[in-house]
């Protein structure tokens, strides 16, 4: 008798082997079935894996304490375009702007002819701690290598200036906007662009857009070190400071700005 059943099974084995392959019982055959749900996974993994990549912030450096300052590129035209979300940490107007950006751009169908660069923003330190300087007290917007630079000001003492100022270089951008906001009791419009550099062109299309005026830097309090003396002045890159209202929601910020931004980045 089991002679005899030892013979049925044999003969079902036969009889379920696939002419030219392995047996489904056997090794092989487990083998071949594992690596292809293996690839199958994959391949199912490889748009979220896509989807992921679009959505990655790179650290490109390190604040005083520790937190990451983030860059994201998009794009993969011929203009060079860089926008940093933040300098200064208690002007938080420009956030949902740098959120909001990339979806806007690609939106517009800016990739083909636009590289954009964002930093999410320069100092994380300062905005965790809503104030405007960095963790060791410096004010990183007069901490640039520009001419203007005060003797005692130590350009690019803080690492934070520094990873934006080899970032700069690294990237020779055609135009640069940067999110501010204007909290001063000064006479005069509370919301503004402001340039440095050959900008003036595109500081009329920003003004025109949005409706900010624009004001140019030698009516305002002077910002020797600043990243626009160095950048716009020193350079000659276009650099564009977007002020807004202290206080104004970002969200609102970013509706009232929106198509200026994009027309900027257009040039």
């Amino acid at each position: 008798m089991r002679g005899g059943l030892l013979s049925l099974v044999s003969v079902l084995a036969v009889g379920c082997q696939v002419p030219g392959g392995p047996n489904p019982g056997s090794f092989d055959a487990l083998e071949e079935r594992q690596e292809a749900v293996a690839k199958g996974e994959e391949e199912m993994a490889q748009p979220e894996e896509a989807a992921a990549e679009a959505d990655r912030w790179v650290r490109i450096g390190t604040t005083v304490r520790g937190l990451p300052i983030r860059r994201k590129d998009v794009g993969h035209g011929p203009r060079k375009v860089l926008w940093i979300g933040g300098i200064h940490g208690n002007e938080i107007e420009g956030s949902v702007a740098t959120a909001k950006l990339e979806d806007a751009f690609l939106d517009s169908g800016l990739s083909s002819t636009v590289s954009l660069t964002m930093v999410e923003d320069i100092n994380p330190d300062g905005r965790a701690a809503n104030r405007r300087t960095n963790a060791n007290g410096v004010d990183l917007n007069r901490n640039f290598p520009a001419k203007n630079a005060l003797p005692k000001s130590k350009p690019l003492s803080q690492p934070e200036s520094r990873v934006l100022h080899d970032l700069i270089l690294e990237l020779k951008p055609d135009c640069v906007l940067v999110a501010h906001s204007w909290g001063r009791k000064s006479r005069g419009p509370h919301r503004f662009i402001n340039f440095d550099g050959p900008a003036d062109r595109l500081a009329n299309i920003f003004s025109v857009i949005s409706g900010f005026p624009v004001k140019v830097s030698k009516h305002l309090p002077a910002t020797p070190g600043s990243l626009g003396s160095w950048v716009g002045i020193d350079m000659q890159v276009p650099i564009l400071t977007i002020e807004w209202a202290r206080g104004t929601p970002p969200d609102q910020a970013w509706i009232d700005t929106r198509e200026a931004i994009l027309a900027v980045i257009r040039g």
